[in-house]
């Protein structure tokens, strides 16, 4: 009798195991390629990896509509054949409701490719938002960046026009890459209408070791403005260089994510940062979750590294939270497509898509620099429709 109930027990337990609906069964499987490795890995691992904490922070409080999201983290080491396989990959064998990228925007053309043939809606986090999102977007693609071009280069002309206190005479400054030097055109084309003369405008080559002779062109041009849209290490050395050779003007920076501790560094009251997220010595409370999280993870990036992940990850929440625990792509698409998430001040507003704006409606601009005693707005919350 007892071995009888022994071997009924071990049945029932058998059934019960294989009744239970696995891990990826009974979880939203959300794809994500991102550069976690290589030279690019410091301006995307820490987006992927602030990705992550919010997601377990969201799956430690029950998931999404009693789901847990699963996050599938792929590697593409901003190599765009690596990127397409990795995305069919995860595309072919996970069959995920969303998928993101976190990427250098080498890889957009192969990643986008790769939804599109899959009909996944896929997500731009922390990258250049490409053109695809721009009103009228394409159906499949979306970008939560701060960084909107065009939009950029008029929010920091339009501080260097109230900033300034006697005639802008400016220098623009551009990484040789498309991108840069595409944006640095468009602002060096506006300056003259908004009563600017434009001195010097230059394209300078990744590789660069000494920037001290573009600083004397400068110089010698009698720039007292310079702006600056490029990767960090352009605009910052640049800047540096300048100094050096005893430039005393103002200069202005796009506010990539190592703006923050720069800021603190230089201690420059004429060095401003012009972005779309807020910083850090803003104090929010959404900021100091981060800073929890960061602590609680014992991860290698500063919290003021992962603003871009965390509004990703409020974005997939939202997004999923809308399509239902029986959430598919095209729910999910449905969902992004009349997105609007209360970013908690970490942007000057919400972010809100439509169907045919995959950008966001308004685009907030906060201009931060040091004021003496520590990093502060030189100019508030202001933001321009996007059209």
């Amino acid at each position: 009798m007892l071995l009888m109930r022994a071997l009924i027990a071990i049945a029932i337990a058998s059934v019960a195991f294989i009744a239970q609906p696995t891990f990826a069964e009974d979880a939203y499987q959300v794809a994500v390629i991102g550069v976690l490795g290589g030279r690019s890995a410091a301006g995307y691992a820490p987006i992927v990896e602030a990705l992550r904490l919010y997601i377990d922070k969201v799956n430690a409080a029950g998931g999404v509509n009693g789901k847990r999201v699963h996050l599938l983290i792929e590697d593409d080491l901003a190599s765009p054949l690596r990127a397409a396989a990795k995305a069919r990959k995860l595309l072919t064998e996970n069959k995920p409701v969303l998928m993101l990228d976190a990427s250098l925007s080498t890889t957009y053309a192969p990643v986008i490719a790769e939804a599109k043939k899959a009909g996944v809606p896929l997500i731009f986090a922390g990258s250049i938002c490409p053109r695809e999102v721009y009103p009228p977007a394409d159906d499949d693609d979306f970008c939560s960046t701060a960084v909107a071009a065009t939009y950029d280069s008029r929010a920091a002309l339009a501080f260097v026009q109230e900033a300034a206190s006697e005639p802008v005479r400016i220098a623009f400054v551009a990484m040789a890459i498309p991108l840069s030097r595409l944006e640095i055109d468009f602002a060096a084309g506006e300056a003259p209408h908004l009563g600017m003369t434009v001195v010097y405008k230059e394209g300078i080559l990744p590789p660069t070791q000494d920037y001290t002779p573009f600083a004397n062109e400068i110089k010698e041009a009698g720039a007292n403005w310079v702006y600056s849209w490029a990767p960090w290490v352009t605009q910052i050395r640049t800047y540096e260089a300048l100094r050096q050779i005893g430039w005393s003007g103002s200069y202005v920076t796009w506010a990539q994510m190592e703006a923050e501790a720069e800021l603190e560094r230089i201690k420059d009251p004429k060095f401003y940062v012009v972005g779309a997220n807020a910083l850090f010595a803003d104090a929010l409370p959404v900021q100091k979750e981060i800073v929890e999280a960061a602590k609680e993870s014992s991860g290698k990036y500063l919290p003021g590294q992962m603003t871009e992940g965390w509004i990703a990850g409020m974005i997939v929440e939202a997004a999923l939270k809308d399509a239902g625990a029986d959430a598919t792509p095209s729910t999910v698409r449905a969902a992004l497509q009349r997105l609007k998430v209360d970013l908690k001040g970490l942007r000057g507003g919400p972010l809100e898509w439509t169907r045919d704006n995959h950008l966001r409606l308004k685009q907030y601009y906060r201009v931060y620099h040091w004021d003496g005693a520590r990093i502060a707005p030189a100019k508030d919350w202001f933001a321009y429709e996007v059209k």
